[in-house]
């Protein structure tokens, strides 16, 4: 109980759980709360424990707040595959609670070995499996201190760079029956938020004020939704252009007319990072891929991050003049303060300004011509577009397109800060289980996940679409299928754009003819299906499946045929 009562004082919602032998005493804990007036966590059961965690993922993208897996040993820990790397790589709180096989065998404790299955899972190093994708992983090793445990983990988890958890515990620890503790939360709060040094903030706003092309290159700061003022503030003071990076947010509003963009792998040169001579990168793993796209040679090149020194990347440089690990929110305030000390060139910053505007307005013609119907076969942008009419400011939108990935980015134009969400990490599958946790912390909103016919099986859709009809989240989703996985085929064109595979007609990335991808959905759990093939059928698709979630309040899976591989 203790461990149950401590995550609810944290702040704790759901657990999402697959139980399993090592359970017993969470299970009776669970089931003894209402007997004896504690308030616990809702269980939220889930067949697969990747699903469990990106469901987790998704509730922190959302709302904000970490929430808890529970898995079954080290199996269960193995099955949340790589649900481990996106929470990693995405930087999401989340605590993620294993049990182990019990520690005695002949009775000497409570919960000691009874099932054969404890010596087999019994393993040497059951953290170790996960530890390098942890910002912290311990074994609960007395049920005394199990409060403070959790507690350190958690400011772990919350404290920038933000990450996900491991804690573990032996079946005799679960059961053990200890004194109550009560803590004092608020001395187990995360780490104050970073700044920069005045003299920098400074140093940063004299060199974004003087400069003639100035760029602000992020990728994930919108996952604080509090720093994109911030930003929108520093660009239109000075005109600056902003450009998007494989971004996993909403970092800059898509009807500012500084906004130029997004970038994802496309083997060209970006004319915005061509022509700066002064970058500020924020936030972002990943602001250009060199061997095709890099600012110019004497750009100058300023960098913050709340994780500057990426130390889970082996390889990583973008050869910066000065890196500051900070909070992006933080340290744009005091460069946007700092900005107020100095004068401004006000006819330079304007011009500036009307430049940018007129790329962005030709921009936006250009992605708007490209949402016209095509003769005969759906386009992503066409679809892309028809999906943006139906979605309003507050609609929370969960990206895995891959292939399609800068065609969504461009063609949501969101706005409001929160409201689209990428993985953050390489693995797919994410954006089915993160649609029932962006749900599951924003039930008024409409929450659509897009992505393509190979995330969308990496999802484990029938497990996906039980639990949206179990726990009545309903969301629309929206297969991209081109009938196979288009990525890798593009990934050796980049490296053998002449070789053989190039030529060949199976290089074994297509599934054609395809499964029955919205057909799963509605046998696994109800949903509103509809396979799409032609334009003309595309609008009453959509407002069939809209119908679906708002009036009937269940899920719906459009399956819509592209252009095949």
């Amino acid at each position: 109980m203790q461990l149950l009562e401590a995550l609810r004082e944290a702040g704790v919602e759901y657990i999402f759980a697959n139980l399993g032998s090592d359970h017993p005493a969470i299970i009776e804990a669970i089931a003894a709360a209402p007997a004896v007036g504690k308030a616990v966590p809702r269980i939220v059961t889930c067949p697969i424990e990747m699903v469990a965690l990106s469901i987790a993922h998704g509730y922190a993208q959302s709302g904000g707040r970490p929430q808890a897996v529970l898995v079954h040993v080290e199996c269960g820990t193995q099955a949340l595959a790589g649900a481990v790397h996106n929470a990693a790589r995405g930087r999401i709180p989340v605590v993620i609670l294993a049990g182990a096989s019990p520690m005695t065998q002949e009775g000497e404790l409570t919960g000691s070995r009874n099932e054969f299955i404890q010596w087999i899972q019994d393993v040497h190093d059951q953290r170790g499996i996960v530890r390098g994708y942890m910002r912290y992983d311990a074994e609960i090793r007395t049920g005394r201190n199990i409060k403070q445990v959790l507690a350190r983990s958690l400011q772990f988890a919350t404290s920038e760079p933000r990450g996900p958890v491991y804690l573990m515990a032996a079946r005799e620890v679960l059961e053990e029956e200890v004194p109550e503790v009560a803590l004092d939360w608020s001395r187990w709060q995360p780490t104050t938020p970073a700044a920069i040094q005045a003299d920098d903030a400074a140093e940063i706003a004299r060199a974004l004020a003087g400069a003639r092309h100035p760029l602000v290159v992020t990728s994930y700061l919108g996952r604080n939704p509090r720093a994109v003022p911030e930003l929108v503030r520093l660009a239109d003071r000075l005109a600056i252009a902003v450009l998007d990076s494989v971004p996993s947010a909403m970092n800059f509003p898509a009807d500012n007319v500084l906004h130029q963009g997004c970038q994802w792998n496309e083997p060209v040169q970006n004319p915005a990072l061509a022509e700066a001579d002064v970058v500020l990168v924020l936030d972002s793993d990943v602001p250009w891929i060199a061997s095709h796209n890099r600012p110019r040679a004497d750009a100058r090149i300023l960098h913050i991050d709340t994780d500057a020194l990426k130390q889970a990347m082996p390889l990583w440089y973008i050869h910066a003049h000065a890196t500051w690990q900070a909070n992006a929110q933080q340290a744009l305030a005091q460069v946007n303060a700092a900005l107020e000390t100095l004068p401004l060139d006000t006819h330079a910053i304007e011009a500036r300004r009307r430049r940018l505007a007129q790329r962005h307005s030709d921009r936006l013609s250009r992605l708007l011509a490209a949402e016209q119907p095509g003769e005969g076969e759906i386009t992503p942008t066409h679809l892309t577009g028809a999906i943006r009419a139906r979605a309003d400011e507050g609609t929370i939108v969960l990206s895995e397109g891959i292939s399609n990935y800068t065609v969504i980015a461009d063609h949501m134009m969101r706005t409001r800060p929160g409201t689209i969400h990428a993985a953050g990490g390489g693995s797919l599958g994410w954006n089915g289980g993160a649609a029932i946790g962006a749900k599951l912390a924003n039930p008024d909103a409409l929450v659509m996940a897009l992505g393509g016919d190979g995330s969308y099986m990496f999802s484990v859709p029938s497990t996906v679409h039980w639990m949206a009809r179990q726990y009545e989240t309903p969301f629309l989703q929206v297969v991209y299928n081109n009938r196979g996985w288009k990525s890798p085929k593009l990934s050796m064109l980049g490296v053998h754009p002449h070789g053989h595979a190039s030529r060949a007609n199976d290089i074994g990335v297509a599934f054609d003819p395809p499964p029955d991808y919205a057909g799963i959905a509605a046998a696994a759990g109800g949903a509103f299906a509809r396979t799409v093939k032609r334009p003309e059928e595309l609008d009453a698709a959509l407002d069939a499946a809209m119908a679906a979630i708002r009036e009937e309040k269940r899920a719906a899976v459009l399956d819509v045929w592209l252009a095949p591989l």
